[in-house]
């Protein structure tokens, strides 16, 4: 759809064009006495141009036509040369400028004819001099509005680009938000519920187990409280009193001990010079393990959960491997769905499935890395 170009009020350009025409026109009348003296029907004229103007919005077709006649009818009346056709010119250039491209080069057209045939009858040379010149203002005039016409829809398609853009910044927020609040609250929800399920469980036959169930418990609540209020923090635009630690491959340990409190046995496997990887890389490969770890204590039934880190080919390599039943024929859950997204935004790949040996589910996300990463473990391993 075509923006229009709206310009200045209408009130304004009418009561311009308006004085502009009969004071000119009065002036210019002064000095051609060999013309037909200024009447009625001439000031009705001049007036008659101008008020054409006013239809710009209510009615843009007949604003052209309407002006053109005015101009028309008082050049064939034989009055003085002036500034008669202002508002021709005028209603030419709104009309180019609101994409009627048609009824503009029309109008132009007929008024070169016009022009032309009273230079043919009259038999002056200079006659057909200024009928040459008049069309070729009538052309300029038709090509300034399209350039107007022009401008008007680059900006409107730099506006509409930029609202796009901000609009889709603020649908990558949200999204960056969700995966977040649904990694910290699910994961430590599900700690907490298989925690106390335990406890509940253990209590009846040795109460000596409740001291650890109930640590665990303390212990993901409060992790999901403090990254909680720092998720608060940012939607707030504040700045938490007490920040949490980011979410790096060294903390991995903790998501393992935090696992294992639950019931399953979960064993580390990590390249030290992952650690060196990007933050972005990082914060990723944090949230992967967390929520394969998670669905592990929910879902699979596992026993044992293996985590191995690895850096590869210029790639960062997160595998965890279950024991368990895995996901195979479930719906896939937000969570799957936040892992992709976060593989995704980062260039990588994501693989779920069962395991090599088909006894249990793996999940593997691969990031790709700079190409210092693979120098730097080169040089810790020689300095080792």
């Amino acid at each position: 759809m075509q923006r229009r170009f709206r310009g200045p009020p209408t009130a304004v350009i009418v009561t311009a064009v308006a004085l502009i025409q009969v004071v000119g026109t009065v002036f210019a009348a002064a000095r051609q006495p060999d013309h037909r003296p200024l009447d009625v029907l001439a000031f009705g004229l001049l007036l008659l141009g101008p008020a054409a103007l006013s239809l710009r919005r209510r009615a843009p077709l007949v604003m052209l036509p309407a002006a053109l006649v005015a101009a028309a009818a008082y050049l064939a009346r034989g009055y003085a040369w002036g500034p008669f056709v202002l508002s021709l010119a005028v209603a030419l250039i709104l009309t180019a400028s609101a994409g009627k491209r048609v009824l503009a080069w029309t109008a132009a057209g007929l008024g070169a004819l016009a022009l032309a045939a009273a230079a043919v009858v009259s038999g002056d040379e200079a006659s057909l001099l200024r009928a040459f010149g008049g069309a070729a203002w009538l052309a300029i005039l038709v090509l300034f509005g399209e350039g107007i016409r022009l401008r008007s829809e680059r900006v409107a398609e730099r506006h509409r680009q930029r609202e796009a853009a901000e609009q889709q910044a603020r649908d990558e927020y949200r999204l960056a938000l969700a995966r977040d609040i649904h990694d910290v609250v699910a994961h430590s929800l599900s700690l907490i519920n298989v925690s106390a399920s335990v406890a509940l469980h253990l209590g009846e036959k040795d109460p000596g187990q409740f001291r650890p169930a109930l640590e665990t418990i303390k212990a993901a609540s409060k992790e999901s409280l403090a990254e909680v209020r720092q998720l608060l923090g940012v939607l707030r635009d504040d700045v938490p009193l007490s920040p949490t630690r980011p979410p790096t491959i060294g903390r991995i340990a903790d998501l393992a001990d935090n696992a294992r409190n639950a019931g399953p046995d979960v064993v580390l496997d990590i390249d030290p010079a992952a650690e060196t990887a990007p933050a972005p890389v990082q914060e990723a490969a944090y949230r992967i393990v967390q929520e394969a770890l998670t669905n592990v204590v929910r879902h699979s039934g596992a026993g044992t959960a293996a985590v191995v880190i690895t850096e590869a080919d210029g790639e960062l390599l997160v595998t965890v491997d279950d024991d368990g039943a895995g996901a195979a024929g479930v719906p896939e859950g937000n969570g799957i769905t936040g892992m992709r997204e976060r593989v995704a935004a980062l260039g990588g790949r994501l693989e779920l499935g069962a395991t090599p040996a088909g006894t249990g589910w793996r999940v593997r996300a691969a990031f790709p890395l700079p190409a210092a990463l693979p120098l730097a473990a080169s040089r810790r391993e020689e300095s080792q």
